[in-house]
């Protein structure tokens, strides 16, 4: 049977307890946080800015479950997300009451839930990547108005194109709001050919077109 000294089982035994001391960290779960952080150099990130930010969710009455400051900027912890994002936009419009020339970026975050005293001997858990934490989910939201706004502009200006490729005379071509009215001169004959050519374009599978009361002029 092997036999070792007695200060080798010591260190090993120390060197496990530490191990699993500083691995303790990671056993607390991330909670919601707001992160206060300037891009200037004249502005500076220290106590009275800690100050401010306490002050201001004091303010609007934002509850919050811990706070620090140090290099990177001002990080407030919070129970869940609804609570982060009213503190975020109180302290966006506390901290940049001109939001054309902010002075800081207050920006969402995720924060161990770890106690201080752990963070201030330098046991802080280890940070995953985005692959590990499940990627990145992004809500997209289409603004309908603007995208219809573009489609009318992209058929005035299609048809105006296909008018002078059949040789189509017309008076002028305009936006109504989301629809396009063509003018014609020659009356019922110039629309007649108008509606004739665009039944055969590519304007036709992605709008739609209808005459309108006034014999003269076309609403697509």
């Amino acid at each position: 049977m092997n036999r070792y000294p007695l200060w080798k089982y010591i260190v090993i035994g120390v060197a496990l307890l530490i191990g699993v001391f500083y691995t303790l960290p990671n056993f607390f779960a991330e909670v919601p946080a707001v992160q206060v952080s300037t891009s200037k150099s004249n502005v500076k990130i220290d106590a009275s800015t800690l100050q401010t930010v306490e002050e201001a969710l004091k303010a609007a009455n934002v509850p919050y479950r811990g706070e620090t400051v140090d290099a990177t900027g001002v990080k407030v912890r919070f129970a869940d997300p609804d609570t982060q994002l009213k503190a975020k936009d109180v302290l966006q419009a506390k901290l940049n009451p001109d939001p054309n020339n902010p002075n800081y970026i207050v920006a969402l975050n995720l924060l161990s839930s770890s106690p201080r005293w752990l963070a201030k001997i330098g046991a802080l858990p280890m940070y995953l990547g985005l692959d590990l934490r499940g990627g990145v989910h992004f809500l997209l939201q289409v603004d309908m108005k603007a995208a219809l706004d573009k489609a009318a502009d992209r058929y005035t200006t299609d048809i105006r194109s296909l008018l002078r490729e059949k040789k189509v005379i017309y008076a002028g071509i305009a936006r109504e709001g989301q629809n396009v009215r063509s003018v014609f001169a020659m009356r019922a004959s110039a629309r007649a050919r108008f509606m004739r050519s665009i039944r055969h374009s590519r304007i036709c599978s992605s709008g739609r077109s209808k005459p309108a009361a006034n014999p003269g002029w076309s609403r697509i």
